[in-house]
């Protein structure tokens, strides 16, 4: 794994506009790893996905994360701050996993964003969570009959197996005392930022180039310490 440039990171952002968020997550897997093969990021279960995801964020943003909730009882705004250690959780490496329901036994993988691709149709949340559980069943025969007792050991399952797929926030409400948890999708967090960080820098592009005439190449590859040098003298500062 390596820390993209300027450049490459702009390119991504730009290919990455109008994309599912699972399309945008392996655009920044692609070129956080130039040497994966592109199926062996797209067969990456989900936690492991994230992890990476979640070093990436710490390269390019550093480990703490500014971030906000509202009050689902309140509709109060809350300020978050935590850092990424916070939510990182151990890797796993389980290929095979089983639930018994009703005396049945059932074998399934944990899901990717291969399979993820697979389901997002716009589907209600239920379908959506029958389709994923058929995609990662190793026994295609169990598929069809799925009841939702047995859709939800399959989900609670997945979730202890590799809990870096879905992180959960411990949140308590200042104003009323709600507690509650809330999803942290480090996937949408870190496409934000992304945006955010683009933006700001097409901006100082655009206001070198049209104080120097240099070209976009040569402005993104100044380090960020001469870049910021060169916008202060162009400021008078």
């Amino acid at each position: 794994m390596r820390l993209p440039t300027p450049a490459e990171l702009l390119a991504v952002w730009e290919r990455g506009q109008g994309q599912p968020p699972v399309q945008q997550a392996l655009l920044l897997l692609a070129v956080a790893h130039p040497e994966s093969p592109a199926d062996d990021l797209l067969n990456l279960p989900i936690g492991r996905r994230d992890a990476a995801l979640l070093t990436l964020r710490e390269w390019l943003f550093g480990p703490q994360v500014e971030g906000a909730a509202r009050c689902p009882a309140c509709g109060q705004q809350l300020e978050l701050s935590f850092s990424t250690t916070d939510i990182r959780c151990g890797p796993k490496t389980m290929n095979e996993l089983i639930v018994v329901v009703a005396d049945r036994e059932l074998r399934f993988r944990l899901p990717t964003s291969a399979d993820l691709l697979a389901v997002a149709n716009g589907a209600e949340p239920d379908t959506a969570q029958r389709a994923l559980a058929a995609q990662c069943l190793l026994d295609e025969a169990a598929a069809p009959v799925l009841a939702l007792d047995t859709l939800n050991a399959i989900a609670a399952r997945m979730a202890e197996a590799d809990p870096q797929a879905e992180v959960q926030l411990a949140l308590t409400c200042p104003d009323c005392g709600h507690h509650w948890m809330a999803l942290f999708d480090i996937v949408g967090f870190l496409w934000s930022e992304i945006n955010t960080w683009a933006q700001r820098m097409l901006r100082e592009v655009h206001t070198l180039a049209s104080a120097y005439g240099w070209r976009e190449a040569d402005i993104l590859a100044l380090s960020p310490l001469r870049r910021q040098r060169y916008l202060q003298l162009v400021r008078g500062l």
